[in-house]
């Protein structure tokens, strides 16, 4: 793993570099990307059908063979160990209970005059939900898309999730069930979203589209935008760690190889006023690594996009990490709380040495779909926002429109609009 610092006269050129992890060539598969989307746009279920044997090694015979039963989604609840079933109880509690504090609710505002003005505030019908599947268990991602959907109010809820082999994992399937879906289909990659964001003669049309995926899902979710909403557009996983002396260097490195275990493409930062400090990390997570069940993966995320930056200020590592603006941000120093006024860019940030970034990705309530890339700078983690609408509410009584009307029609007439001039002069002084 890389250790630089900021006094090094090559620190400014390795910096920029580092900004660039794991993006993401869209153009070069957005051509292959469309071509499915059309395909599926023009052709439906047959389409479907071909994209699925030659993707997912198996060919649906029926159109009734894409979509998973509700009574299997109950067995597989039904047969899983009872103390994963708590935990799985346990995560929606906590994820519903904070996603419920997040709900915005509509409001009228009267004026003395007869005026109202306000906003409604209403969930779209029908939402899509992009779950990564197969043999691999996803159930969290499962719960951090439904349960604010749920929370929001939305009507019907739709997943897509790739079933190579025809095969689907059993925790996915139980977490559907404990969340009421009823409509699972067996379809993945941009398959998936151009059925969702179109429609077939199978999977009904939606209005968004969330849920994390390669970056043939997050090309196609590009494409379709328009077409339907969607939540963001997102690349590889990453953790971003400020640390001081006080900071643990086991923590740490077990921290950053957390998320290079999920993809080579992932990235894993820590930025230290502490250089002794980056020195046992590094050597930790060396150690660490030969433990891992993915130790290939995570060793070549930490070599070839993990870094440790050492500064002589803490106010610099922010203001470092404020440009890298991270997906996830672990603040690991004696105290925490001093830094948050400080820190404008992350996606989701965890205080304190015992606050680990996994808490979050489970159990801990926010979502754990965030913005990666340094789209922290304008983006926000998935929540009921992203399944809810907003109408302005306009009420205008004969006094009202009197008071402003003039305003407004002089408005209309220097941009040279006369229809709407004479539709609000045509209202005026009948009183």
């Amino acid at each position: 793993m890389k250790i630089f610092n900021t006094k090094d006269s090559s620190f400014q050129k390795e910096f920029d570099e580092l900004l660039q992890r794991g993006k993401m060539d869209i153009d070069g598969v957005s051509s292959t990307v469309k071509t499915l989307l059309d395909e599926i746009k023009e052709s439906g279920n047959s389409a479907l059908k071909e994209h699925i044997s030659k993707f997912d090694r198996w060919t649906p015979t029926e159109d009734s063979d894409l979509e998973v039963s509700i009574d299997d989604m109950k067995r597989a609840y039904d047969n899983i160990d009872s103390k994963l079933r708590d935990a799985l109880h346990l995560a929606y509690d906590r994820i519903e209970s904070y996603h419920q504090k997040l709900m915005p609710k509509s409001w009228f505002d009267f004026e003395k005059n007869g005026n109202m003005l306000g906003q409604k505030v209403t969930p779209v019908d029908r939402a899509g939900l992009y779950i990564p599947g197969g043999k691999a268990a996803y159930p969290s991602s499962l719960l951090m898309n439904a349960i604010p959907a749920i929370v929001a109010g939305v009507e019907e809820i739709v997943v897509c999730t790739p079933a190579p082999d025809n095969e689907l994992n059993e925790l996915l399937l139980s977490a559907c069930h404990l969340c009421g879906v009823k409509r699972v289909f067996k379809v993945g990659g941009a398959s998936a979203i151009g059925a969702m964001a179109y429609g077939t003669e199978t999977i009904p049309k939606v209005d968004v589209i969330t849920g994390p995926g390669n970056i043939f899902v997050a090309t196609a979710k590009k494409l379709v935008y328009g077409e339907v909403n969607i939540d963001m557009i997102a690349g590889p996983s990453e953790i971003g760690i400020l640390a001081d002396s006080s900071a643990r260097e086991d923590y740490l490195a077990i921290d950053l190889l957390s998320q290079a275990e999920h993809d080579e493409m992932a990235s894993s930062i820590l930025i230290t006023t502490d250089s002794s400090l980056a020195t046992r990390v590094e050597t930790k997570i060396e150690e660490f690594l030969s433990k891992l069940s993915r130790e290939d993966i995570a060793r070549k995320s930490i070599e070839d996009r993990g870094a440790i930056i050492v500064t002589d200020t803490m106010d610099r590592a922010v203001s470092l990490m404020n440009e890298i603006a991270p997906e996830h941000l672990e603040v690991v120093t004696k105290n925490p709380m001093d830094l948050l006024s400080k820190i404008k860019h992350a996606g989701a940030i965890f205080l304190g040495e015992y606050t680990p970034e996994p808490i979050g990705d489970y159990i801990a309530g926010p979502n754990h779909t965030l913005p990666t890339g340094g789209t922290a700078k304008f983006y926000s983690p998935l929540s009921v926002d992203n399944f809810l609408k907003k109408s302005s509410i306009i009420s205008m009584s004969q006094q009202g429109l009197n008071e402003i009307g003039e305003e407004c029609a002089m408005i209309a007439n220097v941009e040279g609009l006369t229809a709407h001039e004479e539709s609000v002069r045509i209202r005026l002084n009948f009183l």
